[in-house]
């Protein structure tokens, strides 16, 4: 993380606790593969609730020092729900003025969190998907340069660069804390591709055979936090280096919610792209191959009570 000593006080503290996240280990991995062992980062400690503070907080930090700010430009981005709550903590802490275009299938706790602290959203129609707000971000970043400064998650080198010097380093030294070594597999999913891309560049500087399985979700109706991959028109990612990906596993909302579901019984209240992690680090761990095996659980499962994910969970249980 950058020096943020000049930074106005409630930016320090936010900042300051941002990563150093628990690594937990999930017992029930044994089920599939005796003798693995499967690790998660509890990202929902951190300020914002998700992994994207840690990406958030580094592009935020840096253009506060490039004076980016001054005479009342706007951040502007696009994001999905957890980025945009980030965003919108962190630039209220800086006084900052934040906008944020947010797909209007983003649930209801996320909106109104960003709204909370004080950001424009500009909700675009969901059936549009994903890349579409991407778009619209663009074209306003575009029409208004002065007005509007774009963050652009999406090619921002302190996207990866947050998860290659903070969350895989936190990685290997909790690993090697446990008498472990760097871990032998990598599971990841693509929103912007931080995550994997920073993660997955460091984990292979210190152990160049560790396996990457990134997770894609089902077109629709999709899983929050995760971006379609793969298919004619899908934007890719600027920042995603493609060339660190193994294997991909495709997973549905509904084995991300039954997942959900298993962790909450374990004490980990999760959101959905935690629950498709974890169902796909179980599939790499049935392989046999990985002794050890890292994954993320990306925000709390708060976020997600106005989907009805958790009821549908519960209606299933007494089926």
């Amino acid at each position: 993380m950058p020096d943020a000593a000049a930074l106005p006080a409630p930016a320090r503290a936010l900042i300051a606790a941002v990563g150093r996240t628990p690594l937990v280990e999930l017992p029930f991995v044994a089920e599939v593969a005796p003798g693995t062992r499967l690790f998660a980062k509890l990202e929902s400690v951190n300020p914002g609730g998700s992994i994207k503070d840690r990406p958030v907080a580094r592009m935020l930090v840096e253009a506060w020092r490039a004076g980016i700010f001054a005479g009342g430009r706007r951040l502007l981005d696009s994001s999905s729900g957890n980025a945009g709550i980030s965003y919108a903590m962190l630039g209220a802490a800086l006084g900052v003025g934040v906008t944020i275009v947010v797909p209007g299938n983003a649930s209801r706790e996320r909106l109104d969190r960003m709204r909370a602290h004080g950001a424009e959203l500009i909700v675009t129609d969901p059936i549009e998907g994903y890349d579409f707000a991407l778009r619209e971000a663009r074209r306003l970043a575009e029409a208004g340069p002065d007005r509007y400064w774009h963050c652009d998650q999406y090619s921002n080198c302190h996207n990866w660069l947050a998860h290659f010097d903070g969350t895989a380093e936190e990685i290997v030294t909790q690993l090697s804390e446990l008498g472990l070594g760097p871990p032998d597999a990598l599971v990841a999913g693509i929103g912007t591709g931080g995550t994997l891309t920073g993660t997955g560049r460091r984990l292979r500087q210190a152990n160049p055979h560790t396996h990457i399985a990134a997770v894609i979700p089902e077109t629709f109706p999709g899983i929050e936090g995760l971006k379609p991959y793969g298919s004619p028109g899908d934007i890719v990612p600027e920042l995603l280096d493609a060339t660190l990906i193994d294997e991909t596993l495709a997973v549905t909302s509904d084995q991300a919610a039954a997942m959900c579901a298993r962790l909450a019984r374990l004490g980990l209240y999760v959101g959905p792209s935690s629950g498709a992690f974890v169902h796909a680090a179980l599939e790499v761990a049935s392989q046999r191959r990985y002794p050890v095996i890292v994954t993320f659980l990306n925000d709390t499962g708060e976020r997600y009570v106005s989907t009805g994910m958790w009821q549908q969970i519960a209606t299933l249980r007494h089926t």
